[in-house]
């Protein structure tokens, strides 16, 4: 069974050429814009793995994942930071950084390494 990854992200553009990467190379993809969307597939869709971006109308990437993080169905889900906002802190325990524009095959190393 392919591996699942929600991508969080409020650009129509970046979330379809995630998903075009991501599903060309056998995995499954979920797609959020917002938090609220993003909670509500967590639920539903029990990603293996999520792509998430920092700037984003209403919550934040950040506090969104602060609130993932605190529960526990979810906090062991890695995250992978896809931002074009300088801030690799503001999620400390992401897997991986990459800003935008970046390299599709960057981002596929990374998702092997993290779930295979």
């Amino acid at each position: 069974m392919a591996k699942k990854i929600l991508i969080v992200d409020d650009d129509p553009i970046i979330v379809k050429y995630i998903q075009n990467v991501l599903e060309d190379n056998g995995y499954e993809t979920c797609t959020a814009n917002n938090s609220d969307e993003a909670y509500n597939q967590l639920e539903n869709e029990n990603p293996d793995m999520i792509t998430l971006d920092l700037e984003m109308p209403g919550e934040w990437g950040p506090r969104f994942y602060r609130k993932m993080a605190k529960d526990s169905k979810f906090q062991d889900i890695p995250v992978l930071v896809i931002s074009g906002m300088a801030g690799k802190h503001a999620v400390k325990k992401a897997v991986a950084y990459l800003a935008k524009p970046f390299d599709p095959d960057k981002l596929l190393a990374i998702v092997k390494k993290t779930i295979g």
